[in-house]
């Protein structure tokens, strides 16, 4: 078995592992209740109102942990449970969304920059393993090939790189929201004591799915350089 394979299961195990941790998480403290009361929707509305944002609508959606800020039509978009319901992990997803929606009206430099990046990175996501592939084929059919093979498989190696830098620039925008997020909650009195730290360990946990994203991009990305590095010679 190559290094490859060996490194790709155990991104895969851990990747697996911290997924169903956070699903966990997020269950457990779906089921604590706020003493405060509020649902998720409302701790949205008064996270954004605190830090004075009045042109961001917070609306719900379908979908599980398919929460997420949209700063195309300025929406914070929050799950069947988190909307509507009254606890702990409906408070740390609610405020972490609003969170992002701080850094946008604050123009915090890495969401800025990520943003710049996503039309690249989209445009590289449907086209990069379709070059690779393709600059591997042409490389393997004959000599006469091996430089349009090149050319192509650098291309395709170019734009991965390109969804690398993304996954990792993504990360201190996610731990900045969480932060803020905490700070917030625990500043407005929306969650208190327990509810702080248990609040705190689901973010924790759901960052550390990005973490895990952008190792595992990395490893690839050296995977394909190698490879084309061992091509050249």
């Amino acid at each position: 078995m190559s290094i490859y394979w060996i490194i790709f299961i155990v991104f895969m195990v851990i990747s697996t592992v911290i997924s169903r941790t956070l699903t966990s998480r997020f269950e457990k403290y779906s089921k604590e209740p706020l003493r405060s009361g509020l649902t998720g929707k409302e701790v949205a509305e008064k996270m954004l109102r605190d830090n004075g944002i009045y042109d961001v609508t917070v609306v719900s959606i379908k979908g599980f942990l398919s929460d997420h800020y949209d700063p195309r039509n300025k929406t914070v978009n929050l799950s069947d449970a988190v909307y509507s319901h009254n606890s702990v992990a409906a408070a740390a997803v609610a405020a972490h969304e609003c969170g992002h929606a701080a850094q946008h009206a604050t123009a915090y430099n890495w969401l800025t920059f990520r943003s710049v990046l996503v039309p690249v990175v989209q445009f590289g996501s449907r086209w990069a393993q379709w070059l690779l592939l393709g600059g591997l084929i042409l490389l393997g059919i004959s000599k006469a090939f091996s430089s349009a093979g090149m050319v192509i498989l650098l291309i395709g190696v170019g734009l991965f790189a390109l969804s690398t830098l993304f996954a990792f620039v993504t990360l201190p925008v996610e731990y900045n929201a969480s932060a803020r997020a905490l700070v917030w909650l625990e500043s407005a009195g929306i969650t208190q004591g327990t509810e702080q730290e248990h609040a705190k360990n689901a973010l924790k946990w759901a960052a550390r799915t990005y973490v895990v994203a952008a190792l595992s991009s990395l490893a690839t990305l050296l995977y394909y350089i190698a490879l084309l590095l061992g091509r050249r010679d």
